[in-house]
């Protein structure tokens, strides 16, 4: 690192200690949270920076924090199977919340809809940002700098591969195993309940009919599908099935538990968040107050906004605020986002470029930018510097769904990790030197910005 840089790598290496243990778990709306973004309000007021706060309501249980409920889901089924067994009518309603439910795993879960928040308890988040204008107070583009102030629900099966810490394989595989067995117990408990639906409505609807519907329907296509029932209910399979399901919930359940208790639902537990992401609030404060105490390296006619995003690990939701609060107001016109997400491991300096769940590719400009500033600073990375990210989702979506280019700047081990989105996610573990270096990259970039700026000016988001 450039020695007159280094004061602001320790400060914000500074600002990752005194959130992860002065101020801890920050759930998404949570005091803790709040707690965070009033200290880097006061640090931007430090700089003579005036900070915004914008509130907006989360339910931090409707998406990826209420992961858990499909747990208790797959044991409700499991328990209720008995009962079905003697009681036909029971696998209907099972069948119709099997399918409710993964309706809402699927786009609240994976695809962070936000269409079941309202049956879900809110809370309070917030956006907080400040702008750093040219001394002219003219300017023809903003660069936005992020990061997410919120931290994650525990993962209780990555907190206990610690043990394995030394062998990330054998973690990696009792961590996979144990969710995967409990994913599969817990689909196969509503594709049993639909298919048990199906096959006893089919006969149900029939013997209600009567006899002269019967004689009706014989001449319809449907009747193959009656006949389809009735050879499947008449079976020596299907009584070998029923046999089954005398012993198969007990291991369903068994699995479901599994994905019950993947998420610690006591605060106190929750991630401390210093990689992720104290560094990236931190990252982005001291780039802006590195610019505005050095106003002679301001790109050219540029605004810089340093932005602590709220709620991330609830599903995007600050970012979509924001996007959704300013794609009118002309903020956004013009607008480059460097997402900052994790700069802990200095073995994975990486930009991610696209959050395929999402299914949103990020800038490509800025992605070259990021791979140009890695090679001038010797950087070398297991990952080539470039990843996407293959579950969930980064900030970088909203802002690059409202026309800013935008990615995700981040060093952190793509695998799961004993650290990540677990209470042991503590500075100790990862160098000063490394959030310093991430400071470096991300000067280096906003130069690069600059002279395309100067060249090109805005050319809108390149995919």
């Amino acid at each position: 690192m450039k020695e007159e840089n280094r004061q602001y790598g320790q400060l914000a290496y500074d600002i990752v200690e005194h959130a992860a243990k002065k101020i801890g778990s920050r759930l998404p709306g949570s005091e803790g949270e709040k707690k965070l973004h009033d200290y880097m309000c006061g640090k931007l007021e430090e700089i003579g920076i005036k900070p915004t706060v914008e509130e907006f309501a989360v339910s931090p249980r409707s998406g990826i924090g209420g992961l858990s409920y499909a747990g208790y889901f797959g044991i409700i089924l499991s328990a209720l199977m008995y009962f079905a067994l003697h009681n036909v009518y029971l696998w209907f309603g099972m069948a119709i919340a099997g399918i409710i439910f993964v309706i809402w795993l699927v786009f609240s879960c994976f695809f962070y809809k936000k269409w079941f928040d309202m049956f879900f308890p809110q809370k309070i988040s917030r956006n907080s940002y400040g702008e750093l204008l040219p001394e002219d107070g003219k300017y023809d583009y903003t660069i936005v700098l992020s990061g997410h102030s919120d931290t994650s629900w525990t993962w209780r099966h990555s907190e206990h591969s610690y043990k394995y810490k030394d062998k990330p394989i054998l973690g990696l595989i009792t961590t996979y195993g144990k969710v995967g067995f409990g994913a599969v117990c817990v689909f196969l408990n509503v594709g049993i309940s639909v298919a048990m639906a199906v096959i006893h409505g089919v006969d149900i609807f029939v013997e209600k009919l009567g006899t002269d519907a019967m004689n009706y329907i014989t001449s319809k296509w449907y009747y193959d599908i009656y006949q389809w029932s009735q050879s499947v209910i008449t079976s020596h399979s299907f009584k070998t099935f029923q046999f089954v399901l005398l012993f198969l919930p007990i291991v369903t359940a068994i699995g479901s538990a599994f994905v019950a208790m993947w998420g610690d639902s006591h605060e106190e537990n929750a991630s401390r968040g210093a990689m992720d992401n104290a560094t990236g609030i931190a990252l982005s404060y001291a780039v802006i107050k590195y610019f505005k105490e050095n106003p002679d390296k301001m790109p050219k006619n540029c605004r810089i906004i340093d932005m602590n995003c709220g709620s991330e690990e609830a599903g995007l939701r600050g970012s979509m605020a924001f996007a959704e609060e300013h794609k009118n107001d002309g903020m956004l016109n013009n607008c480059w986002n460097i997402n900052i997400d994790s700069v802990a491991d200095k073995d994975y300096f990486e930009v991610v470029i696209k959050d395929d769940w999402q299914g949103c590719r990020f800038d490509k400009d800025l992605e070259k930018m990021f791979k140009d500033s890695f090679a001038e600073l010797g950087i070398e990375s297991k990952t080539n510097g470039c990843i996407h990210n293959p579950v969930g989702g980064c900030d970088s979506t909203p802002m690059t769904r409202a026309g800013v280019k935008s990615v995700t700047f981040a060093a952190q081990n793509p695998m799961l990790t004993y650290y990540y989105h677990t209470w042991r996610d503590m500075p100790e573990r990862f160098e000063p030197e490394t959030v310093s270096q991430g400071f470096d990259v991300i000067l280096s970039v906003i130069d690069k910005i600059d002279k395309f700026q100067s060249e090109n000016g805005f050319n809108g988001v390149n995919h």
